[in-house]
């Protein structure tokens, strides 16, 4: 690793904070190749976190040195199923018109996933509470959605969400988010999460009638699949 990227690491380590997720995706695709260690077949960091300050220029584009090839169509048709509730993959067929074999190998023998984060968020009324909570209170810090649950491990045999919670705060009149994770791969679920979570956040923020404000990302192990790096 030479002199500049040293310099340039160093720094943004010191900043944590990134204008755009494309930015911050770039940033940690250089850190995970030259300071990564070796995970499994991963390469990881751990407990990072960092502030992204406009969500919603959420598109992933290459760099001269990395081809990553990003569809911001699929992204937007794994909102839309998303949105819809429905944890089935035939959902996202009719929306996308396939089915992307990453999904295929975390259904169940009826097709279900758990890792269709609306279906969550769905439940329970969880997103409904959220925006009566902002509403009703904007110094609220009860404004969470709870995805991931050790209480319910038995059912994660094929699926085991990334994702622990969504909570939102209101700070200085405008929704920031928050979203922690407990694995973040940074090729596939960094890029197409970060979208549906800006989206998320802007429709909070709808509902809400607040501004969109920053959207803060942590996730305990951020790697990279070896076929990757």
């Amino acid at each position: 690793m030479n002199t500049v990227i040293t310099i340039i690491i160093n720094i943004k380590k010191m900043e944590n904070r990134f204008i755009t997720a494309n930015d911050a995706f770039h940033y940690y695709n250089l850190m995970i190749r030259n300071v990564g260690i070796d995970f499994g077949d991963t390469k990881a960091m751990f407990n990072i976190g960092f502030y992204i300050e406009r969500p919603m220029i959420n598109v992933i584009s290459d760099s001269e040195h990395v081809k990553r090839n990003w569809k911001e169509e699929y992204a937007e048709a794994e909102w839309q199923w998303y949105l819809s509730g429905d944890r089935n993959v035939k959902k996202l067929e009719e929306i996308y018109g396939k089915v992307p074999e990453i999904w295929r190998h975390m259904t169940d023998e009826k097709g279900n996933v758990n890792s269709n984060y609306g279906q969550q968020w769905i439940r329970g009324r969880q997103l409904d509470r959220v925006i009566e909570k902002l509403k009703g209170n904007s110094n609220t810090r009860q404004a969470a959605i709870s995805i991931y649950d050790g209480k319910e491990i038995g059912d994660y045999e094929n699926d085991t969400p990334c994702t622990y919670a969504v909570q939102f705060t209101v700070f200085k009149n405008k929704l920031d988010m928050c979203v922690v994770m407990r694995s973040n791969d940074l090729w596939y679920g960094f890029c197409n999460d970060q979208y549906c979570f800006s989206n998320l956040q802007a429709l909070v923020a709808h509902e809400t009638g607040r501004e969109i404000g920053e959207y803060y990302h942590f996730a305990h192990n951020l790697h990279l699949y070896n076929d990757k790096i």
